[in-house]
């Protein structure tokens, strides 16, 4: 059995101080760059510590991998819900993209990890990929960019604009969740209206 702190309350905040001081060595200097004596030397603990909660350095990043992939899907089912008495069908991505924008703010360190560092953050686009392009075909279908443009392409489109904009814009402090959902939704979806059935 592993030394260090035993599991229990005070070892329940040895762990999240661990998995905080992890965040923010990986989103700063990257996964390749961080070491397990990092994370411990800035979380004030020992590296028998580190072994009771994590089996090493790369179980520790696929489950912070892991809460962001699982975070992103939950706001996507969430939001949905909040959006489906929406007269107009373009707020449901709207305010997706609003939702994901808020977490991004509330998570800066994890996003950059979840969103931008090594395989992981291609699985997560891809999978907001699905999410976008399964609203576009059934709650935009009717409108004429989605008649005109291959579904999957409009949805990688705005995935590649929400990765760009959130590092140079969101990130920064230049725009904020609300505005930038509204900004990309317009780009993609200005001067759009449902197709009217003869």
């Amino acid at each position: 059995m592993a030394r260090g702190r035993r599991v229990n309350s005070s070892g329940e905040k040895s762990k999240k101080l661990l998995l905080e001081k992890a965040i923010e060595l990986f989103s700063t200097h990257g996964y390749h760059q961080t070491k397990i004596s990092d994370i411990v030397k800035a979380a004030s603990l020992t590296q028998p510590t580190f072994y009771l909660y994590f089996q090493s350095k790369e179980s520790l990043f696929n489950d912070l991998n892991e809460k962001f992939r699982n975070d992103l899907v939950e706001i996507f089912s969430n939001s949905g819900e909040a959006v489906s008495t929406e007269k107009e069908d373009s707020m449901v991505i709207e305010q997706n993209l609003k939702c994901i924008f808020d977490y991004f703010i509330e998570n800066p360190s994890l996003t950059k990890i979840g969103f931008y560092e090594g395989d992981q953050s291609a699985i997560v686009k891809q999978i907001l990929v699905s999410k976008l392009e399964n609203m576009i075909n059934e709650d935009l279908k009717d409108y004429t960019i989605v008649k005109s443009v291959n579904s999957n392409i409009l949805a990688q489109s705005i995935v590649g604009s929400m990765e760009r904009l959130t590092l140079t814009n969101l990130l920064t402090n230049k725009s904020n969740p609300k505005k930038l959902a509204e900004e990309i939704s317009k780009i993609y979806f200005v001067n759009e209206h449902k197709l009217v059935h003869q």
